[in-house]
């Protein structure tokens, strides 16, 4: 099987790869399942020293990758640059903390004594998207590897040459040979992977189509599973909010990655007068945005991954119309463009409201007051998270638990951090990467009692 990489700016084939055949794979889970055995016993100094060498190599050739990313998915080269250097944290903060986060846990008892152990559990195989093709993969990979796992990736066909990229940087690092490799294969060999008995675990970042399916494979074989999928974040904008921050930071938190991030704001629920105020200010600010070449400094909007991609998005638009909402600006497709777009008057039932729109679109949704504002953003089948934006701080904590999704940020857009856990409820998927939580996902918490 032959994969093409495609840019979907220039529409150029920049790349052509020659998949993996059963009989490869095979012997790539062999070598990991080698290296594993030698990888476990080495100390966190050891594997700290190397995660740290990772995010040197990451930030002294940040160019060179963020060209990669920009080519193969359009994601505009600045937001690239700042991809790859957040995946140069992660690296860090997991080499420094992992030692800590994996200590000996002391449970008194009537024991003499009695704790729990943190021991690696094998291969950890990954299915990661192209949206982040770097830090989708460092964030999976840092916890992964410091607890002395091995990784196997299955990257999107898309950004195959960004995870050669990643391969090849844990070896220039001094990894040993098999500690991560990427798997050039399509969903046809993915059960192949998940049922080699080497294989302890799977973690997918993607659609829920594609994390029910591969839950559905790891517990056919009884292997733990992490999914991180899709979410249709609210961004709530009380009465007493400042609009002007608000105003900026919805943008972005809409707008950023050409609107294709899991986690970006879509459902813009403005409460009382502020529904007026914001929508006319907002649209102004999205006009302004510049569109053009990924790799032009100055772009801030690029075009989104797949022409298939923008064309979905597109009948999300016409269908939400259909129903009743308004095209304040934008609109119009073009290829894998799709300009930024703003439609107001959206309601449970459209598409805008009810589906995840992975592209430049923001739906604006009016509340009476707080209380619907939060009732609307609980009437969702996803639970990534949600964004706040008011002068009342106490007031908006108060409503923390009117809604179940992962996150709930105050004042600012939602967004992942090494240092906090991150994950969703309901269809947006279960498990926690990041933080503490994300090492231990991945390992064998051992009870041992002494008599």
């Amino acid at each position: 099987m032959e994969f093409k990489t495609q840019n979907p700016y220039t529409n150029e084939v920049i790349a052509t790869y020659t998949g993996h055949t059963q009989e490869q794979v095979h012997a790539m889970l062999e070598k990991s399942a080698e290296a594993y055995s030698a990888w476990r016993k080495t100390d966190f100094a050891h594997r700290a020293a190397l995660m740290m060498k990772v995010a040197s190599l990451l930030e002294e050739k940040v160019e060179k990758y963020a060209r990669t990313i920009s080519e193969e998915m359009g994601k505009p080269i600045r937001e690239a640059r700042a991809e790859v250097k957040k995946c140069a944290w992660v690296c860090r903060y997991y080499a420094e903390h992992a030692e800590k986060f994996l200590q000996d846990e002391v449970i008194e008892t009537d024991a003499q004594k009695s704790y729990v152990r943190h021991d690696p559990q094998g291969i950890i195989f990954a299915i990661m998207p192209w949206n982040f093709p770097f830090w989708q993969v460092f964030r999976f990979a840092a916890p992964t590897l410091m607890a002395g796992n091995t990784g196997m990736l299955k990257h999107a066909a898309n950004v195959f040459g960004s995870a050669q990229h990643i391969e090849d940087i844990f070896l220039e690092a001094g990894f040993p040979d098999g500690v991560f490799q990427h798997l050039i294969i399509g969903h046809d060999l993915v059960e192949d992977v998940i049922k080699y008995p080497g294989v302890r675990a799977v973690t997918l970042t993607g659609s829920e189509r594609a994390g029910s399916a591969v839950a559905a494979q790891a517990g056919k074989y009884i292997k733990r599973s992490l999914l991180e999928l899709g979410g249709s974040n609210a961004f709530i904008v009380m009465e007493d909010a400042d609009l002007e921050a608000a105003i900026a930071i919805g943008v972005n938190a809409r707008m950023m990655n050409t609107g294709q991030s899991c986690i970006a704001a879509k459902r813009f629920i403005l409460v009382g007068r502020t529904y007026e105020k914001f929508s006319s200010r907002f649209a102004e600010e999205v006009k302004k945005l510049k569109s053009g070449d990924p790799l032009d400094e100055s772009t801030q909007i690029g075009t989104l991954a797949r022409v298939d991609l923008a064309e979905e998005l597109q009948k999300q638009m016409q269908a939400s119309i259909a129903k009743g909402a308004k095209l304040l600006c934008g609109g119009k497709q073009e290829g894998a463009y799709h300009e930024p777009t703003v439609l107001m008057d959206v309601m449970p039932g459209m598409a805008a409201f009810d589906e995840e729109t992975f592209g430049p679109l923001a739906a604006l949704i009016p509340a009476k007051d707080n209380e619907e504002a939060f009732e609307l953003a609980a009437q969702s089948n996803f639970g990534l998270g949600l964004t706040v934006m008011t002068n009342d701080v106490e007031k908006a904590l108060s409503y923390a638990d009117k809604v179940e999704d992962g996150a709930f940020f105050v004042n600012e857009l939602v967004k992942s951090d090494p240092r906090l856990p991150f994950g969703g409820t309901k269809i947006s998927g279960y498990g926690r990467e990041l933080s503490k939580d994300g090492i231990l996902e991945f390992v064998n918490r051992k009870t041992v009692y002494v008599k």
